[in-house]
């Protein structure tokens, strides 16, 4: 039976050393409780680290930690200290957090660290790989392990792989800037299905994609030579029973049952009934803004001093990576503000800000979530931001105000909540005295919305979708499977071709027989397939043409010497075996005088492109433009062009990064099926990569062999991934 691999940095366990003894408890966060529904049911294991180094769990303790996991049906893996510290502390935490968080100042590019994160994401996947089966789906999360879907994927390629970046993406401009970005994208794309919080996020991701590797995107797709990869959004949700039910337990408990911190809220209440809580509850990170939140709520009450000691702003900074640089300086900073606000505006009874800089638990949690009138939530940059969706929750007579920053990713999908910009100090003023003084009826029906909403959409929802999204492209993949080229398939093919009396192949040229280039004369092809086509075609009984867009001059300066066929410009001239170039049709080329200021125009404008003249056609080239760009000024070209040639007997041609301008009558299709007259072929094998190539298929025989390279719509009856696969089926006629 097949099962669910999840994979993160941290097991959903606690697993502490105490007294030479292990003490394992269940981890509260977001993630375990998202997919403990999944993890529960008995048909998954969970893999990522125990928190505990080699050299901190005793020799005589290992096995049981590796017992302890397994009783959850958990796999631990072993770090050692320096992998934690280059893997964790270093790349994960001092490169990509501050990156995708756009906080490029404090992002280092050590490639020490970069090798230690290559080698744990190795570790994570070899483990995958150990309890891999076929059929098994594999759920890999977060910015830690972000190359471990391509190194599964190298192992087991038809895995179901999904991955979740719990983060947010920056844009191109600033991804761009990363040394091992091409690794890093590869290593995502390893996954059939990439999950973010935020259509923003998504939309980045693509754009570095198309930017940077070139890879062809359309919508939310990724067009791979062997594949196609979904990129969706997901926006995380929270486990709101819990946080409801907590809440709902915090107001029947009676007095005794009641925590410290709860008797302290109390007695503020009772003493200021009509003051006011504002709540901050973040951990310690410069990408949450607490010390931009103290210096607004500084000018909050600068501005209305009418609010001193009518407000009290309850801040909770939960720490976080004490060991790195920068997290040392925000706290001193942080200390600083406070003592610095609380000395300028404290009276005898009343202290502006209480400020706790500790853990709490959970149960303190609901304490603050249910005793304070506002939260006011305003980082910098966050992924999505629970804590907002979990003091809505609590809030169970739908009272409460949430003041939330624009760049949370939960504010796409908490529009009812009162949205800011956390650099704007005046706005941030204006909206705590909006928020204090919001009738409760408004607060009411505000909050309902946001219930209901938050309430449908919990964290098991989010983990379905998902999950339901990945099978999705399970049951794609199927789709192409039918069509595609697999080693029965091949068998058949070659067992065909051999038996065959007469034969005819007619093959492609610039992505078939060789990958594509900037440069397209820089497609020479190789002595190894120079050798391959020439023994093809000396083989008895068989006729091989070289099918091309490419120029008559080009085409035979690289196959001279050669007997092999030719054909170029999709048609328009033919070189037969031992035999000089000839027009195979009656066209002309006086029209290029008057389109070919129109696409220099384009050249002109758009950086990266070139016009190509051939004999009987214009090609533009638009693979080294921005690739935005480039789809932008070939629609516009297309459609420019088309109402120019429309009564000149020519057509536009859309190929791969080329749009190219033709006589109408030429095509490959056309040219193909020439050859076939008075002909007896037995056998007829077409292979092409392009929208020319179409043409081709459509116009042989139903009983040829049509083949596609890479994952495109078509009307071959077959495809390849590339043209390594190309290669090795002809290798295979050989053999």
């Amino acid at each position: 039976m097949s099962k669910t691999i999840i994979i993160s940095n941290r097991l959903p366990l606690k697993i502490a050393l105490e007294d030479d003894k292990l003490r394992v408890t269940p981890s509260v966060g977001g993630l375990a409780t998202g997919l403990k529904s999944f993890h529960k049911d008995g048909d998954s294991i969970w893999i990522g680290w125990s928190g505990l180094t080699e050299k901190e769990i005793p020799d005589h303790l290992e096995d049981e930690v590796k017992e302890k996991a397994k009783a959850e049906d958990c796999i631990a893996v072993n770090l050692t200290e320096e992998e934690v510290d280059g893997f964790y502390y270093g790349f994960s935490n001092r490169t990509i957090w501050p990156l995708f968080h756009y906080f490029m100042e404090f992002t280092e590019a050590e490639h020490s660290s970069w090798e230690i994160y290559k080698q744990v994401n190795i570790k994570y996947a070899k483990e995958v790989l150990k309890h891999y089966e076929a059929g098994d789906r594999v759920w890999v999360h977060d910015y830690q392990l972000l190359l471990v879907p391509k190194l599964i994927r190298d192992e087991e390629p038809e895995a179901i792989i999904g991955f979740f970046n719990h983060i947010p993406f920056p844009s191109y401009e600033v991804f761009r800037t990363l040394p091992w970005r091409e690794s890093v994208l590869e290593g995502m794309l390893g996954a059939d299905l990439i999950g973010f919080h935020t259509y923003d996020y998504e939309r980045h991701f693509l754009s570095s994609v198309t930017r940077i590797l070139r890879h062809k995107v359309d919508f939310n797709e990724v067009t791979l030579p062997e594949r196609i990869v979904k990129v969706d959004s997901f926006p995380m949700g929270i486990d709101y029973k819990k946080f409801e039910d907590a809440a709902l337990n915090h107001f029947r408990g009676t007095e005794d049952e009641q925590s410290e911190l709860q008797r302290r809220l109390d007695l503020h209440l009772e003493a200021t009934p009509d003051a006011k809580l504002i709540l901050s509850i973040d951990r310690l990170d410069y990408t949450k803004g607490i010390a931009n939140r103290i210096r607004a709520f500084e000018y909050f009450l600068d501005k209305y001093p009418e609010f001193i000691e009518k407000v009290r702003l309850v801040m909770l900074a939960v720490p976080s990576r004490s060991n790195v640089p920068q997290y040392q300086r925000l706290k001193r900073e942080i200390d600083e503000l406070v003592g610095r606000i609380n000395g300028k505006f404290s009276t005898v009874s009343w202290t502006p800000i209480w400020y706790f800089y500790r853990s709490m638990p959970f149960d303190n949690l609901i304490d603050l979530y249910t005793s304070c009138d506002i939260a006011l939530l305003t980082p910098i940059r966050d992924g999505m931001n629970l804590v907002a969706k979990e003091y809505i929750a609590t809030r169970t007579d739908h009272t409460g105000v949430l003041i939330l920053s624009e760049m949370a990713g939960a504010a796409h999908e908490m529009n009812e909540a009162l949205i800011i910009n956390p650099n704007n100090f005046e706005q941030i003023a204006l909206t705590l005295k909006q928020a204090i003084e919001m009738p409760k009826e408004e607060q009411i029906e505000r909050n309902k919305t946001l219930q209901k909403r938050l309430k449908r959409y919990n964290v098991e929802k989010w983990a379905k979708d998902f999950m339901g999204a990945l099978k999705n492209t399970e049951d794609n993949r199927r789709s192409f499977e039918s069509i595609r080229i697999t080693p029965t398939v091949s068998e058949k093919l070659v067992e065909d071709y051999k038996t065959s009396e007469k034969r005819i192949l007619f093959l492609d040229y610039d992505g078939t027989l060789v990958d594509f280039v900037d440069k397209p004369e820089d497609a020479r092809p190789d002595q190894e397939l120079i050798d391959l086509v020439t023994q093809l075609n000396s083989q008895e009984n068989t006729d091989v043409v070289i099918i091309s867009g490419r120029d008559k001059e080009t085409l035979g300066d690289w196959w001279k010497g050669t007997s092999i066929e030719l054909i170029s410009e999709h048609g328009a001239w033919m070189r037969q075996k031992n035999c000089e170039w000839e027009l195979s049709e009656n066209v002309k080329n006086e029209w290029m005088d008057a389109v070919r200021p129109v696409i220099e125009s384009f050249v002109d404008r758009t950086p990266g492109t070139f016009l190509e003249e051939k004999n009987y056609s214009l090609a533009w080239h638009y693979r080294k433009a921005d690739p935005e760009l480039g789809d932008i000024r070939a629609n516009e070209l297309s459609n420019t062009l088309k109402g120019l040639v429309s009564n000149r007997g020519l057509s536009v041609l859309a190929g791969n990064k080329v749009l190219e301008i033709k006589s109408s009558g030429v095509n490959k299709g056309k040219a193909s099926s020439k050859k076939l007259v008075g002909e007896n072929y037995d056998f007829i094998f077409a292979i092409g990569d392009d929208w020319t190539d179409e043409y081709m298929f459509e116009e042989l025989p139903r009983k040829s062999y049509t083949v596609k390279v890479g994952i495109k719509k078509t009307s071959a009856n077959y495809y390849v991934n590339d043209t390594k696969r190309v290669r090795e089926i002809l290798k295979s006629f050989l053999d």
